[in-house]
């Protein structure tokens, strides 16, 4: 049995699937073009205001407290988000175990530093 040496390789199918990739390319980036509307937009010396990312506190069942990953207590809540705009979402993670007098402190001590965007994370049952 003999075998057949390969001497060149057909490459009309590789062409032909890069002319159809090509053109649905060229199809789609005429779709994400933005702007095709020329306007000369006006200026405004007031700028929309920034939307902060949410701020994370975690009460856990032994009584400790971290403000997004770190550890922190409720004394030095206030001073570690006073960088922090009042109107800035704080999610509050509460350990479902942990006691009642330690979440609702927490809370005074925010609603008293000003913070009134408070949301408490749950779980779907």
């Amino acid at each position: 049995m003999a075998i057949k040496k390969i001497e060149s390789i057909n490459v009309i199918p590789f062409i032909d699937i890069m002319l159809v990739l090509l053109a649905i390319v060229l199809t789609t980036a005429t779709f994400i073009a933005k702007g095709s509307i020329k306007v000369d937009l006006p200026q405004a010396s007031a700028h929309p205001s920034k939307v902060d990312k949410p701020r994370e506190i975690t009460l856990t069942e032994d009584k400790k407290l971290y403000l997004d990953g770190k550890i922190a207590d409720t004394t030095s809540l206030v001073s570690l988000l006073a960088q922090t705009p009042k109107e800035t979402t704080i999610v509050i993670n509460g350990d479902a175990k942990m006691e009642y007098d330690y979440f609702v402190t927490t809370i005074d001590t925010l609603t008293q530093a000003g913070y009134t965007h408070l949301s408490l994370a749950t779980k779907r049952n």
